[in-house]
């Protein structure tokens, strides 16, 4: 199995499945290709979250506003997993998660680059390097990966590290990491700051607790703990960051009475 994931949206993806296609005959599954474009940190946050539920796989991820400069390009074995990507960081907190979600320790990550033929499009790499590169990797299997001719153990890589929040006894400042497609307002707050209180101020502004959106009647805004584990700030039947005036990047600050 080989997923795909990008800021693409169409019709690339569908070159970088033909070029797939055409080397191996994997299942290919799309994990999404309407990332926010250019914006690694959000990608590496949705991936980590998406990316252990899935069984063992070659996971092609491709999400470069570097794409055509002198970064390296990656396969990183996590596990039973693999990713194939650039080194801009996106590739290593979906790692973690993926080697977390196995029960080994969590640096227990292998880099590897491998060369970008300087022959092909300058500005795709998505079809003419990590797509041929994922079909190799597919095919040679993830555990003869260092048999991959081409692969060089990787000295450096780059690190991307999301945010942390600062929590004191009665107020959390944290920051948005994205908001999803319904709008809402995904943070860096772990969910688990909102003990047993059922109001708190979200910048200011006093704002319910609820277990799920249905809780309040439509139009209201809310702050609730979403799958992911961290705070949102939503609008039942509505857009949080609409209602909140947040966007990704920005900082959230929740106070407690």
């Amino acid at each position: 199995m080989i997923t795909l994931a990008s800021d693409f949206g169409s019709p690339y993806p569908a070159a970088m499945k033909g070029a797939i296609l055409t080397r191996c005959d994997a299942r290919l599954v799309d994990i999404g290709h309407e990332f926010p474009r250019q914006n690694v940190r959000a990608a590496a946050f949705w991936l980590s979250q998406i990316l252990p539920e899935f069984p063992p796989a070659v996971h092609l991820v491709v999400v470069d506003p570097g794409v055509g400069t002198d970064r390296a390009a990656l396969v990183v074995r996590a596990g039973d997993h693999v990713l194939v990507g650039p080194d801009n960081g996106v590739l290593l907190p979906p790692a973690r998660a993926l080697a977390s979600a196995e029960g080994e320790y969590r640096d227990d990550i292998d880099a590897y680059e491998f060369e970008v033929d300087a022959t092909r499009s300058a500005t795709f790499h998505g079809r003419d390097v990590f797509a041929p590169g994922a079909a190799e990797v597919h095919e040679t299997g993830i555990d003869r990966l260092p048999e991959l001719e081409g692969l060089s153990p990787a000295d450096e890589i780059v690190e991307l590290e999301l945010p942390e929040p600062e929590l004191t006894k009665n107020e959390v400042t944290g920051e948005v990491i994205a908001v999803d497609d319904f709008g809402n307002v995904i943070t860096n707050i772990p969910g688990e700051v909102l003990g047993n209180r059922t109001v708190v101020r979200v910048n200011d502004e006093p704002t319910p607790i609820v277990r799920s959106y249905g809780h309040v009647e439509p139009d209201r805004a809310i702050v609730t703990i979403g799958s992911h584990g961290n705070v949102e700030c939503a609008v039942n039947r509505g857009r949080g960051d609409e209602a909140f005036d947040l966007d990704a990047g920005e900082p959230v600050r929740l106070k407690f009475a």
